[in-house]
């Protein structure tokens, strides 16, 4: 079996670089040929500080590349430089990204720089990609064989299961899932069982979290596999332990070149740092297979990987003494990034990598790119003055060279809550379309994904594309898609396919076989799995475990739909989330996930109130879900603020500027002073994705929680310079519409309509002036709301108005008509939404109805039909 590597140069003569190209050129053939061939200018259009992050090939090299500064470029210009120049082959260039995507992109500008296609870069993709061809090369030296696996999560977690249950322990106590995270942070601290601090190993399963560790490590090996983790940790490993291997690297690689740097975690650092410190041989010195030097105590390549890293590494120069032999050279290392855009904290990036590179190596240039190229200079004042209030940042101010005074200023604008703050942005939205702006150019960047749910729901509403970027829309989500099964077993019984989802969900012992049973049953019968679950519970066809488990949910089923016509539908949805132990199972989740997915339930709920039933509810999901995300229709964009980064659009949306929304006060909690500097970057990052509109929003209440809260603005508002913002003012007083600007629905004629529906046609031949009189706003806020029967109300008028009534927060409309009605009391009478009942009064137009299950209620009579 050939070696997947042989096409892959290593030694490239012995470490020579390429002869670079004569000054004057030559008078053989080949040279003049190589003269005639037409290269492309690739310095062209750069500006002076560009050119000279280009064009500093030797040492050690920090590009500080601000928002919109042109980093992508200056990174593959600069690789193409050092290939057209011929100052080391393409296997001689180590060029780490973080995406696939990014990796490829960057090939292919590459090509177009140099004339053609890049062949022989090896070593350029991400950190994991380069890390696997290492470890394949070097793989007995790290206890595994080449043809190692790579566990994924799902296998990670199952593993992990099997060893928490091995040890005696409840994996319900003890998640296996939570466990797997804290390898992974201790794996990107580049920490092996024996480097964990104390606290950490004893923080899991009863103090047993080193024992775990370690099993699981040595599972793997048993199984010549590895997990992500593993894949930096291995690696950096073998070349600590073999000086003779970590030469052989540091020779090889002439140039480094990292994007993102400051997104790099500790474990990253850690093996950027090893390769980074070349040296030039000995001319005596054989390239492989040297001889192993001593280490001396201060070398960063001996010991074991862990203990205290960045004290230790802070002690160690660069240039020290390094395993191979030879005299130190300044290492060619080139690292483009952006203090200020350091929002990953959380998964373990450390910003102080980026902050210490001058210490870390000595004499470094420090080029700063400071010429935006996206954004007006009003957006770039603001994020440039806010992110001014962090004290751990090196310092950069940006700038633009095509500022126009007539640029509009960033926008704030305050809203009553999150339901009028989604209404207006929808017509901010509608506004800018009808100014010839395509949605595409147009986002909408929320703190926490919970807030996507609002304005989801509103352009649905209004007939507005959107596209959720960066994750699932609201109602795509697991754990609501979750939820919404529940619902609907309970409104329709029947539906087998809800019940198929959640009957094991959260887990209570029914496996494939126990399901298999329940459907095979149901489809024998001709009936719904749930009426054939509870005739199976009755028999002994099942093991009495699961029939037990089954028993309990076909009785809490059964019961929930007693209710379901006798409680309101929030409130019982709600219990059913409760009763069911779904809530409970995300509540014990340790994972990052958890606290969002929680959110997300409980905004589910809170969005379920604005409907007349759960069924309404669930009609309504349906349309949501039927519109479908087609990536090539012209559509806003929605996503978090993490998952904006490197994106930029026209107009920019940031709702939600509120204390403990953003900044989030689980950042606050966990991070400290810390917490807050990130939280002050993700809002810079916000403001610099804008390239001529930015839109910032507040509410003064929201759901949080499940509860309504009163919110204060977020402190990012007072930092804002008042030069660079404008508040937005309410054309109107609040009353009419919050001055927030009316939908196209609610501006337009009632029946002025371009609509062809046989309902709509029927509407426009009997509308009158009374009608199109008593159409009410979308909103609900400039209707008049008159007290409920004969007392006063809070909400306008009292006794004896005639304009209308609320009954249970639904607006009756006044009688109109002038001609006596078709029906009379008791007249038995069927409502589409309210079913069957018994006329008990009649005023004009306006019939009371005692419904049979909805309860008394007044309806207009044109909505009705006689039994």
């Amino acid at each position: 079996m050939s070696n997947p590597f042989d096409d892959i140069p290593f030694d490239d003569a012995h470490g020579a670089a390429p002869a670079p190209k004569p000054a004057g050129g030559g008078s053989g053939i080949a040279a003049r040929a190589m003269g005639a061939r037409q290269q492309p200018d690739y310095l062209t259009g750069l500006n002076p500080e560009q050119r000279r992050a280009v064009e500093t090939t030797e040492g050690p090299v920090l590009v500080l590349a601000g928002a919109g500064t042109g980093k992508t470029r200056v990174l593959t210009t600069r690789i193409a430089h050092i290939l057209a120049q011929g100052l080391a082959w393409p296997s001689q260039v180590l060029a780490v990204t973080f995406t696939n995507k990014a990796a490829r992109e960057m090939k292919a500008r590459i090509g177009l720089l140099v004339g053609g296609a890049v062949e022989g870069m090896p070593w350029l993709g991400t950190f994991h990609s380069i890390g696997v061809k290492m470890l394949r090369r070097h793989a007995e030296m790290a206890g595994l064989k080449s043809d190692f696996t790579i566990l994924d999560t799902d296998d990670q977690i199952r593993l992990l299961k099997q060893l928490i249950q091995a040890e005696g322990l409840d994996d319900k106590r003890w998640p296996a899932r939570q466990f797997a995270m804290m390898i992974d942070g201790w794996k990107n601290k580049g920490f092996g069982p024996a480097d964990i601090p104390e606290g950490d190993a004893r923080a899991f399963a009863n103090g047993k979290g080193r024992e775990l560790y370690t099993a699981y490590q040595n599972r793997l090996k048993t199984l010549n596999a590895c997990d992500f983790g593993d894949l930096l940790c291995h690696p950096i490993r073998v070349l600590k332990a073999n000086p003779d291997v970590l030469a052989e690297y540091q020779q090889k690689f002439r140039y480094i070149l990292v994007d993102e740097y400051q997104d790099t975690n500790t474990a990253q650092y850690l093996w950027l740092r090893l390769l980074a410190q070349r040296r030039v041989s000995a001319p005596t010195s054989p390239l492989r297979g040297g001889r192993r030097s001593e280490q001396s105590e201060a070398d960063p390549g001996g010991g074991d990987i862990g203990a205290d890293t960045p004290t230790r590494l802070d002690t160690v120069s660069p240039t020290s003494p390094q395993g191979g032999g030879g005299n130190a050279a300044p290492p060619n290392i080139c690292c483009v990034g952006d203090d200020d855009q350091s929002i990953y904290g959380w998964r373990g990036a450390d910003v102080d990598n980026i902050l210490r590179f001058e210490k870390d190596f000595p004499g470094a240039t420090v080029v700063k790119l400071e010429r935006n190229y996206r954004s007006t200079a009003h957006i770039l004042g603001a994020a440039s003055h806010l992110i001014g209030h962090n004290e751990g940042r090196l310092g950069k101010t940006l700038f633009t060279d095509a500022a126009d005074p007539d640029d509009p200023k960033v926008n704030v604008h305050a809203a009553w809550d999150s339901e009028e703050e989604a209404r207006a942005v929808g017509e901010t939205i509608e506004r800018h379309q009808r100014d010839g702006n395509n949605l595409n150019d147009m986002a909408i960047l929320v703190r926490a994904s919970f807030q996507m749910r609002e304005f989801e729901d509103r352009f649905v509403t209004l007939g507005l594309n959107y596209r959720v970027i960066g994750g699932p829309r609201f109602y795509e989500r697991m754990e609501v898609r979750d939820a919404m099964a529940y619902f609907r077993v309970v409104c329709q019984p029947a539906d087998d396919l809800a019940f198929e989802r959640i009957v094991n969900t959260p887990k209570r012992g029914l496996g494939d076989a126990s399901v298999r049973l329940v459907h095979d049953y149901a489809r024998r019968k001709g009936m719904p799995m749930l009426a054939a679950a509870a005739e199976i519970v009755a028999t002994e066809e099942m093991k009495p475990k699961p029939r037990a488990a089954l028993r309990g949910v076909v009785e809490n089923f059964a019961r929930w739909q007693e209710r379901l016509d006798n409680t309101p539908h929030a409130e019982l949805a709600e219990t059913i989330l409760e009763e069911s132990g779904y809530t409970a199972m995300w509540q014990a989740d340790r994972s990052a996930e958890a606290p969002g997915r929680l959110e997300n339930l409980k905004e589910l709920i809170r969005s379920m109130e604005e409907f007349e039933s759960m069924r309404a509810f669930l009609e309504h999901v349906s349309l949501v879900m039927d519109a479908e995300q087609n990536e090539d229709m012209d559509a806003v964009s929605i996503m978090t603020l993490h998952a904006a980064k490197g994106l930029e659009f026209d107009t920019v949306f940031l709702p939600g500027w509120e204390e403990g929304l953003f900044p989030h006060q689980r950042a606050l909690d966990e991070g400290g002073r810390s917490g807050l500097e990130e939280e002050r970057r993700l809002a810079y990052v916000g403001l610099t994705r804008a390239k001529r509109n930015c839109h910032i929003w507040f509410v003064s209440n929201r759901r949080i929680h499940g509860l309504w809260q009163s919110t204060i603005p977020s402190r990012f508002l007072d930092e804002l310079p008042t030069d660079h913002v404008d508040v937005a003012e309410p054309p109107t007083s609040y009353g009419g519409h919050g001055g927030y600007g009316q939908s196209r629905f609610d501006r337009a004629d009632t029946f002025s309509t371009r609509r062809e529906s046989p309902g709509w046609r029927r509407a426009q031949a009997n509308q009158t002036e009374a009608t199109r009189g008593n159409w009410g706003s979308r909103s609900g806020i400039a209707v008049e709301r008159i007290g409920y029967g004969e007392t006063d109300s809070g909400f306008g008028a009292g006794k004896g108005s005639v304009k209308g009534r609320v009954i249970e927060g639904e607006l009756i409309a006044k009688s109109v008509a002038d001609e006596p009605s078709a029906f009379a009391v008791g007249d038995r009478v069927f409502h589409l939404k309210f079913g069957n009942g018994n006329i008990t009064a009649i005023e004009g137009n306006k019939l009371t109805i005692a419904f049979d299950k909805a309860g008394e209620k007044k309806v207009l009579d044109g909505f009705v039909e006689m039994v």
